[in-house]
């Protein structure tokens, strides 16, 4: 074995420990110690390669994210070809089936998403570019086939269900306790429902009892 490969090796065998360090505790209960105790790893070697919990947490991050898109670009062509609320499903469900039996990755992509350490939020940021592109992508394509309300704009609804795409997974959370796929499905349909359609109804009625601004 090379010098290298023998430096790969250990960086790989850090990134895995880390992993599972932020997989298990999140970002506020890990720590460079509980890395080297529980997994058999000497300080020197962890600071030869990594300086900071702060450093490892963004490898850990930036291979969630870039191993997440990769998985979720390899399902999103076949979407265009389904109907409008079913490919926004299916787009939701790419990515829900990659953190199928990724519970240490999952974690670490919500402690990125929606719990961020401040001082870390422009590096997330940065790192979420892959994911977030493929998701304008996906998100504009689809807009581009919706048969709209004739006062909206295809750019500004493509901005309004981007905006909202962060927040989608955490509010699905507060809907259901239980994570399964199909539960999952089915939380999304009703998500999406309210969404796509609104929460009034359309006879007039509710309009009328609004309050007036």
């Amino acid at each position: 074995m090379t010098q290298k490969e023998r430096q790969e090796r250990s960086k790989e065998e850090i990134y895995r420990a880390a992993m599972e360090e932020f997989g298990t505790r999140g970002y506020d209960g890990a720590n460079m110690e509980h890395i080297c105790a529980d997994h058999g790893i000497s300080k020197g070697m962890m600071y030869h390669y990594y300086s900071s919990k702060d450093e490892l947490f963004l490898l850990c991050a930036e291979r969630t994210f870039r191993e997440l898109t990769d998985y979720v670009a390899q399902g999103v062509d076949a979407l265009d070809e389904t109907d409008i609320p079913q490919a926004f499903k299916g787009f939701f469900m790419l990515r829900e089936g990659f953190f199928q039996g990724r519970p240490w990755e999952k974690t670490v992509f919500e402690s990125a998403m929606l719990r961020p350490p401040r001082h870390l939020a422009g590096q997330i940021q940065a790192l979420r570019a892959p994911i977030r592109r493929l998701n304008r992508e996906f998100i504009e394509r689809t807009v581009a086939r919706m048969p709209l309300r004739p006062e909206l704009e295809p750019e500004k609804v493509s901005r309004y269900l981007a905006g909202i795409e962060p927040f989608f997974q955490d509010i699905l959370n507060s809907f259901h306790e239980t994570q399964d796929l199909h539960t999952m499905l089915n939380a999304s349909g009703e998500l999406l429902n309210m969404v796509l359609f609104g929460v009034l109804r359309q006879d007039g009625g509710a309009e009328e009892r609004l309050p007036q601004t």
